[in-house]
């Protein structure tokens, strides 16, 4: 028989490990999306009161703490599952399986995002073709690319990639100009901590600004897939995260300079207003250009990702195992759940963006929270790790991340605490019914190298 018939039954497969930092460091930022500080600049703009620039300066901070004890969880763990692994392992089935339905909430929403912003984008550019044609086919492109194969997205992205990076450039340029041709009073750092500055408005902007540094924890996602997962995935969560933080904090800065006037700024295209003032009709034809083809990149990525959350959670029997558990026989690819996915995306025809902004990072920081506090329980209390350097690395530095996060997480709208409260509960409900009312243990992951072993389809 010809080697394209899927293998027989008895054969093992495993994810096939083929990524370096290089190819990691390109999925988190594309995952992160370059361009993603002009997603929400209109409405993260005005929540931090104008001083975007500075909210993005906590959030960085906030992200490189937490982005740290990933790195440690890592090296501790590294199997696919993300902040749902980890807190599995720390503080056992029950927890984990909630921080990973609480994660769940923002993989499943952040291609969504992606489908949405596309279609409002190119449907502005061409009129003619209506909205849902560019979500519908957004869908069926990034899942049929997510289903060949990691290799394959990962080529693709780094193109887009690229891209942004490009356009992050000639906006950056293009500003210079225009600041230097038109020059006022606002000061060189009044988009950081200027006057109408204070710690409300900072943290308000803040929260909303985490979804962003998603990629660091998609990097994380990849820990199966990536050679030598002890040490590269551990670096390119960190360069992901300082890399992201660099280009937002830079795009942030510059924008306040170019637009300080943000109340003035439309409702409808906030960005597009930035854009026409700094280098006129044809840099917003180029922003369009560069957006839509980032939020294809990060579509594609947010996808694999949050299918290898579910073949993790499947592989525990805490999903059906024999559609989210399933790999592919020849392209080594969580197929099902990728499918699934796919179908999910299609709720971008009618959800609100606020929405969306709101969930991801609610869930988000409930993650990030329960990372920072595993690296405490698995270094010092389980590993009993002492001396001054292990109280900085796993007792000083988690615990300032846990307390960051939790602020911003207090920091968010109702909104947001309503939404993600229900679907808490929907998860402790179906968590109830799996274990028989808490009498009965969830299934606990194998975290050996022999993990991922599945029969073939």
């Amino acid at each position: 028989m010809s080697s394209s018939v899927p293998s027989a039954p008895s054969q093992k497969i495993r994810l096939k490990r083929s990524l370096g930092t290089p190819a990691l460091l390109v999925f988190g930022l594309a995952y992160m999306l370059p361009l993603a500080v002009f997603t929400s600049f209109g409405y993260a703009t005005a929540a931090a009161n104008g001083h975007l620039a500075g909210a993005y300066v906590v959030t960085t901070i906030a992200m490189l703490f937490t982005a740290y004890s990933y790195a440690n969880m890592v090296r501790a763990y590294p199997a696919a599952g993300s902040a749902y692994t980890y807190t599995q392992k720390a503080f056992g089935g029950h927890l984990g399986f909630m921080t990973g339905w609480a994660l769940l909430l923002d993989y499943l929403l952040l291609p969504i995002l992606s489908y949405v912003l596309i279609g409002q984008y190119m449907s502005a550019v061409l009129p003619a073709i209506p909205f849902w044609v560019w979500v519908v086919v957004s869908v069926l492109l990034v899942t049929i690319l997510n289903f060949v194969g990691i290799n394959l997205v990962t080529n693709v992205n780094l193109a887009l990639v690229g891209a942004q990076i490009v356009f992050v450039v000639i906006f950056v340029i293009s500003s210079i100009g225009y600041i230097s041709g038109n020059p006022h009073t606002v000061g060189i750092l009044d988009p950081f901590f200027g006057k109408g500055a204070d710690v409300s408005h900072l943290a308000a902007g803040a929260a909303i600004l985490a979804l962003a540094f998603l990629g660091f924890d998609a990097v994380s996602t990849m820990s199966e897939e990536a050679r030598e997962p002890r040490k590269s995935i551990p670096r390119a969560i960190l360069l992901t995260t300082l890399a992201g933080g660099v280009i937002f904090i830079v795009c942030a800065w510059v924008a306040g300079l170019v637009f300080p006037d943000f109340t003035h700024l439309s409702e409808s295209a906030p960005t597009l207003d930035l854009m026409h003032r700094a280098g006129g009709v044809v840099l917003g034809g180029l922003f369009t250009a560069a957006f839509v083809a980032g939020s294809f990149a990060a579509a594609m990525t947010s996808q694999v990702s949050v299918s290898r959350i579910l073949y993790s959670m499947g592989r525990d029997g805490m999903l059906p195992s024999r559609v989210f558990g399933q790999l592919h026989a020849r392209f080594k690819t969580p197929y099902l759940a990728i499918v699934v996915v796919g179908v999910l995306g299609l709720v971008a025809l009618f959800i609100p963006l606020d929405w969306v902004f709101q969930m991801i990072n609610f869930g988000a920081l409930i993650a990030f929270s329960f990372v920072n506090l595993s690296v405490i329980k698995t270094y010092l209390v389980d590993q009993k790790a002492r001396g001054a350097g292990a109280i900085i690395k796993y007792l000083v530095a988690p615990a300032v991340g846990f307390a960051l996060t939790i602020w911003l997480w207090t920091s968010l709208p109702a909104l947001a605490f309503i939404i993600g409260g229900s679907w808490l509960v929907i998860g402790f409900v179906y968590l109830l019914v799996l274990t028989r009312g808490l009498r009965k243990k969830p299934p606990v992951m194998d975290f050996s190298e022999e993990a991922p072993i599945l029969e073939a389809v």
